[in-house]
């Protein structure tokens, strides 16, 4: 089955689609040996991890474009893209489409933030009017070659005009092309119950630790609710800033590598992870019986 068509089944599945934020190949095959079925790129985690800098719109569409080319080619599972806000108008928005279609991304996300955005769970949110965000869900969903490819349409209204504001604007979307509308920055239980209700077509939200989203909310609460997809986009960024931290403070500590206190993936696991096996048994295929000089036989 190609991406396009098994994320939309994913999407439109009873079930829940739980889809976790990747930021380079490593956490993407991460998230894909762990059995989740699907990769969000998390446009946070990537500026963060590329330039260490804010998601602030410092990333341009071909920086982000090359950085999404290789987390596609790591993993065999659907891949949705961060757009951000198209980078820039709606024709912006069209040619970006293109170029992460043509990479092999499943879907994408589009927001209808002003540009600079912010991440969704920080203050000071502008969204732009509701015609002009029409007319870039509008572009996204003509670009497409492939129809299945998914049009995930963000809105960040609701901090600025409430949860009336978000479903006028999902339905606006949906209504333009759009595949499914993401509601960011969820703060309740009832506002996502309330989002479910009011907008004509699956709804996808997000969970960020330490951000606006509630407490505890269950995966089996979400799938009760009614809401299609669920993507956790900060939670490998966090685990391996922590993980960092804590391994150079145990190295610092203990005057050795690999001591207590060093939560150490096993290297032997981690060549694997990454394709070792798979050199070697190239290696054995075609450079076997070869001999170079200078090297150990």
């Amino acid at each position: 089955m190609r991406k396009t068509a098994l994320l939309q089944k994913l999407i439109h599945a009873p079930e829940l689609l739980v889809m976790p934020g990747a930021f380079d190949a490593l956490s993407a095959r991460i998230v894909q040996e762990a059995g989740f079925p699907a990769v969000q790129c998390s446009g946070f985690a990537i500026s963060v991890s590329r330039l260490g800098l804010p998601d602030y719109s410092f990333l341009s569409m071909s920086d982000m474009v090359a950085a999404t080319q290789h987390i596609v080619d790591a993993v065999d599972l659907p891949v949705m893209a961060d757009g951000d806000t198209g980078f820039g108008n709606a024709v912006n928005a069209w040619y970006a489409v293109k170029a992460f279609e043509r990479i092999g991304c499943a879907g994408v996300n589009i927001e209808d933030q002003v540009m600079p955005k912010r991440c969704g769970h920080l203050e000071g949110k502008s969204i732009v009017p509701l015609d002009e965000a029409v007319q870039k869900i509008r572009a996204c969903a003509e670009a497409r070659t492939d129809l299945d490819f998914v049009i995930n349409a963000r809105t960040d209204a609701l901090a600025v005009g409430g949860i009336e504001e978000v479903i006028r604007r999902g339905n606006a979307y949906l209504e333009a092309g759009a595949t499914m509308i993401f509601v960011d920055g969820m703060t309740s239980r009832e506002l996502a119950r309330q989002a479910v209700q009011g907008i004509r077509g699956p709804v996808a939200i997000n969970v960020v630790e330490g951000g606006r989203s509630p407490e505890a909310f269950t995966f089996e609460e979400m799938q009760r609710i009614g809401i299609a997809r669920v993507s956790v986009p900060g939670t490998l960024m966090l685990a391996a800033i922590q993980g960092m931290r804590d391994a150079l403070a145990a190295l610092r500590a203990n005057g050795y590598a690999g001591g207590p206190g060093a939560r150490l993936a096993d290297f032997r696991e981690q060549l694997e992870l990454v394709g070792f096996n798979e050199v070697f048994a190239l290696e054995q295929r075609y450079l076997a019986g070869l001999q170079h000089p200078g090297t150990a036989r």
